[in-house]
């Protein structure tokens, strides 16, 4: 393995600047090993497409710049020449996104999301588009339109999801860095029984114009890396105010880097640890409590104070969840039906009404979790049902919220396992939706609150990984960022080292590259 590949995205940046490395051979190692292990029947299949032209183009542009010298070199951005994925939910200008959706296939967005902006102004090289679960929707990314994704810990266990494609890229050493989107845990999940950092931003932290709307007062877009540092550094990045999303918070964007490299001391003196009761113990598997355990004794040792909090009303955040997200689905999908989004699909008998039209395409485009979510959501939102089911799931969204608001009068931030159960196998839950469904129960809260979260490995159950979820108030995304690489740094010193680094090699796998 091209030893380039397992550097963090800080360390590369680091070389890329002291001239070490060039932008050019760390983008071509990275599409080296995509070729290597991504395509083919036993490939990890974490990318929809590659954007190699485009991606050694800009590459050679930043070499040329700092090879040039003066201004324009000091003014590079620290992560410029640094190769990134792209989820392909995230609308990128010259480069197909379909969401894993046959509805969207070949489609070529005619503008940039704003995250994708500056990305291009940072000079980040984009590898690619990486797989996900339709239109975002799905614990396993087993709903893609264009085949499964593979968990590189096992090839046969799921990478999460919706944002499996992207955990599965860093985790497997095709990308240091990747973008990902959260709606009730796609970005933590993922990171968690990958064994890769994953964030979700405070909602309307980071602009979500241009990400293809799931469920719009749930959505976000946050980084997927191997370290906490690399994720502040994406995240400062990618943050800040955008006149463009409504949502969007009228904020600086925090110190987070700093509060990262902070936490890299292993010293949390002075920091309460709230250990949320709702959130561990039944339903988790021995192998996850275990784990949490060993990292809450970590957190004490280093000089946090652990205290309990109960959040009595997550008892209900997943059914609320399950209908004030299929609802939004329901709306924000009503656009794709062949006459003003998406590919249209013609009735094979019968008059050519618009209904009917409509009807073909929606049936042919749609797949099976996509067209459930739609169905429970308009029903969710129908005459006579609204106040009973979406009226209700909300007051319930606002209890949660109260819950949160109670925790942190306790605690500065707050902790629990990220996923209750390790990579299942892939298949093994397709035919219950409901079992799939209870993947998101941890992550699912933070989500209906718009408060920030992240997952850092935390060591390994049934030789997978196990995620460690820290939570914090809405704003105060940088102590997620101190808690986070403190148990990072702490568990390092124990294992001696990363643990993807335990991660077993991944065979070449074929040379057909992906599509």
């Amino acid at each position: 393995m091209n030893e380039i590949i397992k550097l963090s995205a800080a360390d590369l940046a680091a070389k890329l600047r002291d001239g070490s490395v060039t932008s050019t051979q760390a983008v071509q190692a990275h599409l080296d090993r995509i070729a290597a292990v991504d395509g083919g029947d036993r490939g990890v299949h974490a990318f929809l497409h590659l954007n190699a032209e485009e991606a050694l183009a800009v590459a050679a542009e930043v070499d040329a710049i700092r090879a040039a010298g003066g201004p324009e070199a000091e003014a590079l951005h620290p992560l410029a020449g640094v190769p990134i994925a792209i989820k392909d939910l995230i609308v990128t200008k010259g480069q197909p996104t379909t969401a894993g959706s046959k509805f969207l296939e070949g489609w070529m967005s005619p503008y940039d999301a704003t995250v994708i902006e500056k990305i291009r102004a940072a000079k980040l090289p984009m590898l690619g588009k990486t797989n996900l679960d339709e239109f975002a929707m799905g614990s396993s990314t087993e709903h893609s339109a264009y085949g499964d994704t593979r968990n590189p810990w096992d090839l046969d266990r799921i990478p999460g999801g919706s944002g499996g494609g992207s955990a599965a890229a860093v985790a497997a050493f095709e990308a240091p860095l990747a973008l990902g989107t959260d709606t009730g845990g796609s970005i933590r999940q993922p990171g968690a029984v990958t064994g890769t950092v994953g964030v979700k931003p405070t909602y309307g932290g980071v602009s979500r114009y241009g990400a293809i709307a799931m469920a719009s007062s749930l959505d976000q877009i946050g980084p997927v890396t191997r370290t906490v540092r690399d994720s502040a550094l994406l995240h400062e990045l990618i943050g800040g105010h955008d006149p463009k999303d409504s949502t969007s918070i009228d904020q600086p964007v925090a110190e987070l880097a700093a509060a990262a490299e902070q936490g890299a001391t292993g010293d949390l003196t002075g920091v309460r640890i709230g250990v949320i009761r709702e959130l561990q113990g039944e339903g988790y598997d021995a192998g996850v409590q275990a784990r949490f355990d060993e990292s809450l004794q970590l957190l004490r040792s280093a000089g946090a104070e652990i205290v309990e909090v109960s959040c009595p009303n997550f008892e209900y955040a997943l059914n609320a969840y399950y209908l004030i997200m299929p609802s939004e689905v329901s709306s924000n999908l009503a656009k794709f039906d062949g006459v003003r989004y998406g590919n249209r699909v013609l009735p094979a008998e019968g008059p050519m009404t618009i209904e009917r039209v409509m009807g073909a395409t929606r049936a042919a485009g749609f797949g099976d979790e996509v067209k459930r979510r739609i169905i429970l959501g308009t029903y969710a939102l129908s005459a006579g049902y609204y106040d009973a089911y979406y009226g209700s799931a909300q007051k319930v969204r606002t209890l949660i919220q109260r819950d949160f608001e109670a925790a942190f009068a306790q605690a500065d931030v707050l902790v629990s396992p990220t996923s209750p159960v390790v990579a299942f196998p892939l298949g093994s839950k397709l035919d219950d939706p409901l079992a799939m469904y209870l993947n998101d129960v941890a992550t699912i809260p933070a989500n209906l609150a718009g408060i920030p979260g992240i997952t850092v490995p935390g060591g390994l159950s049934e030789n997978l990984p196990v995620g460690i979820q820290f939570l914090a108030p809405a704003h105060e995304d940088a102590r997620l960022y101190r808690a986070g690489a403190a148990l990072e740094k702490l568990l390092e010193d124990q294992w001696g080292g990363p643990l993807i680094n335990q991660a077993p090699e991944l065979a070449e796998s074929s040379k057909e590259g992906v599509a």
